[in-house]
């Protein structure tokens, strides 16, 4: 029985991971858990799976989560804030942890997981882009297993199983192209909210469905691979590849090329994620290879794309470059699902912070938290054409 910590229980991949511990009761089980402030669902989370101790965003929700729970009749510590992540990770019986919290709040409890002892299922890419150098120091000393959980990173390590010996030449991390992947620049000038978040193949949280939008997703998942598999960016290409069934290549030195291919549902990774070096059951449906027809593959159009080709520029200038990257976008893709900005305002503000913000020295997990807090709240306070 492999004992499971969740963070993020409420979002996409938190409810996909239990989906799976569902159907495999007498393999895994949910120890602990932490989310934000959908307490209603999470208090259905605490009776079903029965941690002991669940993490919410927030004293209030806390407070309201332990009322709701007050005739529950297991034992169940109730806390909150970055304080309580941390503990829902660092849990004694958790064997794994599922690192599926949004953004950089995900950053410190997964620190904290690792820093224990425990495997990580990470999802949160953040981690790696804000302090990957950190974040694999501190992998490899702990000695723990580090599975990633985002599909194409997911399909790089899974081809590159018993291939220790032979170099790589290229990794190929594929992209949907989003929504609006046949849009002119003009038609996206007047993207809606609601559209950013209609994502053609996936179903995921807000803030990943407007980065896979302006394809800035790519440009993380550019800079997760490079610390996950100690490849150049140099040598990781994108191609978009709209169906969404190949999710990434591995080209070694003789020219074999080595692809996962599956189903466009988190399950597939996440199962692999929790049992691996096994494979168990996803729930998912065998693919229909006829009913495809085809697959197809073109070059990203860096223009009207202009993010992916920050993530590149940022990675290869490296120290608090990627913090910048990653903190102004993640604060000006919240100013736009609160509709205070257009969807091309993401590109333009990310792109004027990293011109114009220093790049400070940052060596410590406690400066790149601070730096990037700075840069975000720099992001919501400045106006726009101040930026």
């Amino acid at each position: 029985m492999k004992r499971v910590a969740v963070l993020g229980s409420t979002g996409s991949i938190g409810l996909q991971t239990l989906d799976i511990v569902r159907l495999h009761p007498h393999r895994f089980s949910i120890v602990s858990l932490a989310a934000g402030t959908n307490i209603d669902l999470l208090e259905c989370q605490v009776r079903e799976f029965r941690p002991s101790i669940v993490s919410c965003a927030t004293e209030a929700a806390a407070a309201e989560l332990t009322w709701k729970l007050r005739e529950y009749p297991d034992r169940v510590e109730v806390v909150h804030g970055t304080d309580g992540c941390r503990s829902v990770a660092v849990v004694p019986e958790a064997d794994i942890v599922v690192a599926g919290l949004p953004g950089s709040t995900g950053l410190l409890p997964t620190f904290a997981a690792v820093e224990a002892g425990k495997d990580v299922a990470l999802a949160t890419k953040e981690v790696l882009v804000m302090a990957g150098e950190l974040f694999m120091d501190l992998v490899r000393s702990k000695g723990v297993a580090l599975l990633p959980v985002d599909s194409e990173q997911s399909a790089i390590f899974q081809c590159l199983q018993g291939q220790a010996h032979n170099p790589v030449r290229r990794i190929i991390l594929t992209a949907s192209g989003g929504p609006f992947r046949a849009m002119s620049k003009a038609e996206m000038d007047r993207v809606t909210r609601s559209q950013a978040l209609d994502h053609p193949r996936w179903k995921m949280g807000p803030k990943v469905t407007v980065d896979s939008a302006t394809l800035m997703n790519k440009g993380l998942e550019v800079i997760e691979a490079q610390w996950l598999f100690n490849v150049p960016a140099s040598r990781i290409e994108v191609v978009i590849h709209p169906q969404s069934i190949c999710h990434s290549m591995v080209e070694f030195e003789d020219g074999s090329i080595l692809a996962q291919l599956g189903a466009t549902d988190m399950r597939v990774p996440i199962s692999y994620a929790l049992a691996c070096p096994d494979r168990v059951s996803s729930g998912t449906e065998p693919l229909d290879f006829a009913q495809l027809g085809s697959l197809t593959f073109e070059a990203p159009d860096f223009e009207r794309f202009p993010l992916l080709k920050a993530a590149y520029d940022a990675i290869n200038e490296g120290g608090s470059a990627p913090v910048i990257l990653n903190a102004a976008d993640e604060a000006a893709v919240e100013l736009f699902l609160a509709d205070r900005i257009s969807f091309q305002d993401i590109s333009r503000i990310v792109l004027e912070c990293l011109e114009r913000i220093p790049r400070p020295m940052l060596s410590t997990l406690e400066e790149i938290t601070g730096f990037h807090d700075d840069v975000a709240e720099h992001v919501r306070r400045t106006p726009r054409h101040h930026l």
